[in-house]
């Protein structure tokens, strides 16, 4: 397979899952503060630090208010993580890549597009209105995924997408628990226990993790155990820990994969290595830090690998 066309496919499966965790990142992050009492503080722009798209986003406005912010989430087309323009490149990946991909993807990819293009000034409308817009993009994107999961052969092309979409899912994972670190509770430790626990639902309500987390964890919700399940839990899909997993089979099936796999092995052990119990949150700040650099380290040794392997110099695409 060309270069190109792997780069294509894996970026392709990153930006669609962008667009989804984006509207994840969002919902969450409303709920948290629509939850939070009077003198519990929590910032828009502290939503732009976890994304990592502050300085993207204050080289062009003022200031982090919510329809700002929501404009530059969702529909902003100059900024490259916004749900508009993650669906935008996902589209355009696909679109060069189409001989390799089941007919029926293109056309549900290009039916995102239309939906998010159309709907997307919804969300300065109110958090209802932009609510549904951001349910619209969770669900339509789920249905791309389950028809690739089951209408696509497990080929190369496959485990490219496959890849991609772990990588972004597990980087995501990380920003929406990273989001409770940034809350400044209240004085009050009845207040702050109230908080703390209607924080932690609404990230599991984020990741579509609840239910399972009171199957397999129990029905009381900490906030280290649910730390604890959303990094390291190995069946439910989008923990950190079993995205690795689906990362490191990837790459099993590629060739020359042993600097990037080197890259995994990595990362898990730092994973393991982590004592959870009791965080506080600047200490949780840190280790999801630690986490999202051995991602990024894992993506440039794929890139390096398999995109760039002859280029001496390349950036590759938006990240």
């Amino acid at each position: 397979m060309l270069s190109r066309v792997a780069e294509n496919l894996y970026w392709m499966g990153r930006y669609l899952e962008r667009a989804e965790n984006t509207a994840r990142f969002i919902n969450s992050t409303t709920q948290v503060l629509l939850d939070l009492p009077r003198d519990a503080s929590f910032g828009w722009n502290v939503l732009l630090k976890v994304a990592g798209l502050d300085h993207e986003f204050a080289s062009r406005h003022e200031h982090a208010d919510e329809d700002s912010l929501m404009s530059f989430l969702v529909e902003d087309e100059a900024n490259p993580s916004s749900i508009l323009s993650s669906i935008q490149n996902a589209r355009e990946n696909a679109r060069t890549v189409r001989e390799v991909l089941p007919m029926e993807i293109w056309e549900r990819i290009n039916s995102l597009y239309l939906y998010i293009r159309d709907n997307a000034p919804r969300v300065k409308q109110g958090r209802g209105p932009r609510n549904d817009v951001l349910l619209g993009v969770i669900g339509r994107r789920e249905s791309i995924i389950g028809l690739l999961t089951g209408s696509m052969s497990r080929d190369v092309a496959y485990q490219l997408i496959k890849m991609g979409r772990n990588l972004e899912r597990a980087d995501m994972t990380t920003r929406i628990i990273d989001v409770n670190a940034a809350v400044q509770l209240p004085a009050d430790p009845a207040q702050a226990s109230l908080t703390t626990l209607g924080m932690w639902m609404s990230t599991l309500n984020a990741l579509s993790a609840y239910q399972m987390f009171r199957t397999h964890v129990g029905v009381h919700v900490r906030g280290d155990a649910v730390v604890n399940y959303l990094l390291r839990d190995p069946h439910f899909p989008r923990t950190v820990l079993f995205c690795l997993e689906q990362i490191e089979g990837s790459l099993s099936v590629l060739p020359d994969h042993a600097p990037a796999m080197r890259r995994v092995r990595h990362a898990w052990r730092r994973l393991a290595g982590m004592q959870l119990d009791g965080l506080k949150p600047a200490v949780l700040h840190e280790y999801l830090d630690q986490v999202q650099s051995d991602l990024a380290a894992i993506h440039g040794a794929v890139a390096k690998q398999y995109f760039h392997r002859h280029q001496s110099d390349s950036t590759g695409q938006a990240q």
